[in-house]
């Protein structure tokens, strides 16, 4: 498929307000892409990898603004793109105001032909293996060599391409298409159950691969995929509820305490593992016996060998296991979340900062085991195959922390779904529909230096990206906003070098997954110099703009922010503002497609 043609596409998907036209016009992309399905399905929703592939493009606008400046002539460098982004409001508008190559069909800048000078027409297919070649560029000299490959393509631009490769390049796409609409509409292209193109994606995890097996298999190849060891997907998510909520909804609830870790997936084959899109590139290349991913689907398992080393010691059979990381003293008692992020940032001297801070893994959920996928299994089911698999002869069994049982357990009365041993690992569950016996497992969660607890439906299912009733967490007595930065003012005084003010921003919907958000306040309570100076190097490279004091930021970086209270307010797009907002930390296990949403914020703030 011509590039072109993707655009004209584009283009008219996002001049359709209504989402059933929405869906008719992705259809038609669809059906036209030929043997671009694949990448077209991906391009569509402003991805240009599956989810769980470990390859980011990773430019920053400063670098895709040197490579329209360069494409677009002599007379225009990198700080009129950024002022000329500032003034329009986004990038795809500002690149398609520009003559490229492909518009005025000269070969003097290099680096390819154009669409409009009888020169090789853009492809999907080269716009895509550019993109990778892109990715895969590091070392020294790779901002060079990224700019190149950039102004190789958009030199050979006309309008609307120019306008959809900046969007795509910066994963700011803004046409209003999410995963349910590339999935309404593979259903109706290749006539199969839009439910089981789904729960297709839950298992690979790769709308890509599912719209071709949809096209070439049907309905019997879609329900032929599994989940791959080696390979994450999203995790099941829960929403705020009460010990009432649960009770009123189930005939007993599951209760496990919440601990104050990161999320964390665990992946382990004895024998390794081939996948059917290797992260790195190479389909089929055998992968190591033990992967880690975060929440984000990052690989990050250099930096936590402690998970390694307990995988290796506990399991036998091919597992994927759902669970948290925290971090613990000497003592082995749990330190606060942040430190825990700290483990996940570091990519260089691990060594040194498992000596400073430690980290153990507790597991309550088993995906897949010995060749057998569990996605669909009842929840207390899945417990017990967890339990098993990490049990073995050689197993150390726990006799302090994460796994331990509450000093009370004995004397609540509640159903324990473990044995008289936990392995080590092992979060333990509780069967009971007692609220007493629930707000004491509570009690002794809090008094072991953890969050509370989750309460979940005994009978759930495991639905991967879905955050629904069937999973509780125990609503905390002051609510919390994951807010994404979208613009910062500079300090001033002796804070004038860092960026002090934080503009905060959320999802425009709970489905949304076109980089929509909407201001909601400003933050700048609670934060040290020491942490400025750390928030102001992580977010300057994403600036996108500036005029005086204030900062332009391209949504990037996801703040937790406590408020006392949220009230109307014509201050700020959401409608809604925080009042007394106060910076608690950076979620660095949070994307901000994964950051609150305008409609949990009305959920809040009604009674």
């Amino acid at each position: 498929m011509d590039f072109a043609t993707f655009a004209d596409h584009a283009a008219t998907i996002e001049a359709e307000p209504a989402n059933l036209e929405t869906v008719a016009h992705v259809r038609s992309l669809l059906e036209a892409a030929g043997p671009d399905l694949e990448v077209v399905a991906r391009f569509v929703q402003g991805r240009v990898f599956p989810a769980w592939d470990a390859r980011k493009l990773d430019i920053g606008p400063r670098t895709c603004y040197e490579a329209i400046a360069r494409a677009a002539g002599t007379n225009v460098g990198p700080d009129d793109v950024e002022t000329a982004v500032a003034e329009v409001g986004e990038i795809g508008a500002v690149a398609a105001s520009y003559e490229f190559g492909g518009q005025r069909g000269l070969g003097a800048f290099g680096g390819g032909g154009g669409s409009g000078g009888g020169q090789d027409e853009l492809t999907v297919a080269t716009v895509s293996d550019t993109l990778t070649e892109l990715a895969e560029t590091d070392g020294s000299g790779s901002h060079d060599a990224k700019v190149d490959l950039l102004f190789s393509l958009f030199n050979r631009c006309a309008t609307d391409e120019a306008r959809y490769l900046a969007r795509l390049v910066l994963s700011e796409m803004r046409i209003g298409v999410g995963e349910g609409t590339v999935r309404d509409a593979t259903a109706e292209a290749f006539d199969v159950p839009a439910d089981r193109v789904e729960r297709a994606l839950q298992v690979s995890n790769d709308y890509g691969h599912v719209t071709v097996v949809a096209r070439d298999e049907g309905l019997e190849g879609l329900d032929a995929l599994t989940l791959e060891v080696g390979r994450p997907v999203q995790a099941m998510l829960a929403q705020a509820g009460s010990v009432t909520d649960a009770l009123e909804a189930w005939d007993e609830a599951a209760v496990e305490w919440k601990y104050d870790g990161a999320r964390v997936q665990l992946h382990y084959a004895p024998d390794g593992v081939e996948t059917t899109g290797a992260s790195d590139g190479n389909s089929g290349d055998e992968r190591p016996t033990t992967r880690v991913f975060s929440r984000n689907m990052e690989d990050v398992t250099d930096a936590l060998p402690e998970v390694v080393e307990f995988a290796e010691a506990a399991l036998e059979v091919p597992t994927i296991l759902d669970g948290e990381v925290v971090a613990v003293d000497d003592d082995g008692d749990p330190l606060p979340f942040q430190e825990v992020l700290r483990r996940f940032r570091r990519k260089h001297d691990v060594a040194k900062a498992r000596e400073d801070v430690a980290v153990r893994p507790v597991f309550f959920d088993c995906l897949h085991a010995d060749g057998e996928d569990l996605l669909d299994v009842p929840l207390t089911d899945r417990h017990d195959r967890l339990e098993a698999v990490l049990s073995s002869e050689d197993d150390p069994k726990t006799e302090t922390g994460a796994s331990e049982a509450p000093n009370d357990a004995a004397e609540t009365g509640a159903t324990v779904t473990t044995g008289d041993e936990t392995p080590e690992g092992l979060s333990l569950l509780w069967l009971t529909d007692d609220p007493d016996e629930i707000e004491s497992i509570d009690a002794d969660a809090l008094e072991s230096g953890h969050e509370g607890i989750m309460l979940k439906d005994p009978d759930s299912t495991y639905s991967p990206g879905r955050r629904g009733k069937r999973w509780l967490k125990r609503k905390p007595d002051v609510e919390t906003l994951d807010c994404v930065v979208t613009g910062a003012e500079w300090g001033e005084g002796r804070r004038g070098t860092f960026l002090g003010t934080f503009l905060l921003s959320v999802r425009a919907t709970d489905t949304s997954g076109d980089g929509a958000f909407e201001t909601i306040g400003k933050v700048a309570t609670g934060i040290t110099d020491e942490t400025l100076a750390e928030l102001t190097e992580r977010l300057e490279p994403y600036v996108r703009a500036e005029d005086g004091k204030d900062v332009d930021l391209e949504p990037a970086v996801v703040f937790e922010v406590g408020y006392e209270e949220i009230q109307t307010s014509p201050t700020y797009s959401s409608g809604y503002a925080l009042r007394f907002p106060r910076f608690l930390g950076i979620r660095e296990d949070k994307t901000p497609s994964e950051a609150d949403s305008l409609e949990r914020v009305e959920r809040l703030r009604s009674p």
